[in-house]
């Protein structure tokens, strides 16, 4: 006999126990969820226990629910069933009974996530009222692209060019305080929106193109080693790219030898801008979304 429960600000460890009972073996390649990576999805991501649940068979953990909430909406942040109870509705049971509950509580919207490579969780949110809104791409800079913007790397190491424009270091807190941030972060997948990097504002830096009077363009990001992983990346003026191209290029002279910018969203920055930067696509998202309804 199954049983469903939603979850409350106590229950982490079962929490983090279904997901490695559950989650885990679909994706081995993964390191398994602990308590702290748990509590940091909370303060990231905003995961909210009471918008989590746990189906059992008995007393083991069977199937699990992460969501995560914000005034805007809810988001699925990850939802499995153990290998052992696939294609029995359990699926499906979670997923319409936070619809439900969130159809009298709200917040009404729901938004997914979904690697456009797994069929079968593409197909469950299918044929739970999902529609798919857009599709995020995840694009990747390799050490072998070069991007100079019309500009040798050498003035920009300067942090001046000819026209009177510098790079210079800036942080979420900067571009805040000028307006910026908010207007600049359209349709930006959850772990990208402006909630979540505030969170990790500790961990991202930032530079930006400036003129004598104004920010002209920015790019935020991360780093792991040589690695960095942008956050945002966004031209406050129309000039084909070539303010992006010059940030990139010192992201390039500054020792990272690879870039990758996850999960964009079409009205983010165009593909065709993110090639001429030397950026391709390495993978896709599909962005489902549906209003909470009564089951």
């Amino acid at each position: 006999m199954s049983s469903y429960r939603f979850c409350r600000t106590d229950d982490i460890e079962l929490l983090v126990n279904a997901l490695n009972r559950c989650w885990a073996p679909h994706f081995p390649e993964e390191p398994l969820m602990t308590s702290a990576a748990f509590k940091r999805l909370i303060r990231e991501q905003q995961v909210w226990c009471s918008s989590c649940m746990v189906a059992f068979a008995g007393a083991d953990p069977i199937g699990v629910l992460i969501g995560a909430k914000r005034p805007t909406g809810t988001l699925i942040y990850r939802i499995a069933v153990h290998p052992d109870h696939v294609r029995q509705g359990h699926g499906r049971h979670l997923l319409t009974s936070l619809s439900s509950k969130l159809a009298i509580l709200g917040p009404p919207r729901l938004v997914a996530e979904v690697p456009a490579s797994l069929a079968p969780a593409c197909d469950l949110f299918s044929a739970c009222g999902y529609v798919q809104e857009a599709l995020l791409t995840d694009y990747v800079l390799g050490p072998e692209a070069l991007t100079g913007g019309g500009l040798e790397v050498g003035s920009w190491e300067l942090g001046i060019d000819p026209s009177h424009r510098f790079v210079i270091p800036v942080t979420l807190d900067d571009l805040a305080a000028n307006g910026l941030i908010e207007a600049s972060l359209p349709a930006s997948s959850w772990a990208r929106a402006l909630d979540s990097i505030t969170a990790r504002k500790d961990e991202i830096v930032g530079l930006a193109v400036a003129s004598e009077d104004q920010l002209e363009a920015y790019v935020l990001y991360s780093t792991h080693e040589s690695e960095g992983q942008i956050v945002s990346l966004r031209a406050l003026v129309d000039d084909d790219g070539a303010r992006l191209s010059q940030l990139v290029s010192k992201l390039k002279a500054n020792g990272l030898s690879s870039l990758r910018f996850p999960k964009v969203h079409p009205m983010e920055v165009s593909k065709e801008r993110l090639e001429t930067l030397g950026f391709h696509p390495a993978g896709a998202h599909r962005l489902y979304a549906a209003k909470a309804r009564s089951a």
